[in-house]
């Protein structure tokens, strides 16, 4: 059985979340509908856009089941389940499978501590033998471990670990990924503003951020890719630029800010940024609105 189990377009959800600490189910569900509506093919959850390790075990639970309630298996529904304590990991593994996903991803074991290969690889068989579903190792740049290439070549002998989100925007180190197992792992990619060299070097689809605030662009561009249609894709990858750009500006540092409040102006009562990032002030908020409408984005 192949290993390549996610393909397409799925939007890194965003969080929900009011100032008491309450998951907005009603906002989760709209989301899920509008970007299903906008063609994607499943989402990410309580990653690193869904501020998941700055939630407790019970705000992500709830979010989890949120989204895999309103997906009702529409689209694929992935959960990322790393967090500081290993046992709190285990437990929202086993939590992600009874829930219904269909996928469970981690970030590497610690960003503090140089964890040796053999007990990084012991890190994804614990979690790999805590449930049935596919796992997807997570590839980011500067972590404490480095080398996941070397690391996949290792683990793909599990059978439910099937390949990995890869953002660390190196296309080579992408490609010589797609080249193990004989091309049978399932490579995803991250950095938004490069998803169509991903697709060109072999990845099977993207997760990212932005693709909150337009799915229908980044849709586009995976089915012009398809197509053969690289011109439209470079097009709409161009366009998707502009506007990544103008999200990191206004987000000062923190494009999560900048995305909810894109989301607020939709309609969305997307709550409260999770401390220590803080609200954006209404200066702030009308600077963005204003570049928004600049380039057409609410026509």
């Amino acid at each position: 059985m192949s290993k390549i189990s996610f393909r397409g377009i799925m939007p890194a959800l965003i969080t929900p979340i009011d100032a008491r600490g309450r998951v907005l189910v009603k906002t989760v569900e709209r989301l899920v509908e509008e970007q299903l509506a906008a063609g994607v093919d499943g989402f990410y959850v309580t990653g690193g856009t869904g501020e998941g390790v700055l939630l407790s075990m019970e705000q992500r639970r709830e979010m989890v089941e949120a989204v895999i309630a309103a997906n009702r298996h529409r689209g694929k529904v992935i959960v990322q389940v790393g967090a500081f304590h290993f046992e709190d990991v285990l437990t929202l593994t086993r939590h992600a499978t009874d829930a219904g996903a269909e996928g469970v991803s981690s970030v590497l074991p610690s960003l503090y501590f140089n964890y040796s290969m053999e007990e990084t690889e012991e890190y994804y068989k614990r979690i790999a033998g805590e449930t049935s579903l596919p796992l997807i190792l997570y590839a980011q740049v500067g972590a404490a471990f480095p080398n996941v290439n070397a690391l996949l070549e290792k683990l793909l002998v599990v059978p439910n670990i099937i390949g990995v989100k890869d953002t660390r925007g190196n296309y080579y180190q992408m490609w010589q990924l797609k080249q193990l197992a004989g091309g049978d792992i399932n490579v995803i990619n991250g950095p938004d503003e490069s998803l169509i060299c991903g697709l060109t070097m072999g990845a099977d689809g993207g997760i990212g951020t932005t693709y909150n605030v337009m799915p229908e662009r980044f849709t586009r561009l995976y089915q012009a890719f398809q197509k053969g249609d690289i011109s439209k894709a470079r097009e709409e990858q161009t366009g998707i630029n502009h506007m990544i750009g103008l999200i990191i500006k206004h987000g000062k540092g923190y494009t999560i800010r900048a995305v909810k409040e894109i989301l607020r102006l939709k309609g969305h009562e997307t709550g409260v940024s999770l401390a220590p990032a803080r609200e954006m002030t209404e200066e702030e908020r009308k600077e963005l609105r204003l570049a928004l409408e600049s380039v057409g984005y609410f026509s």
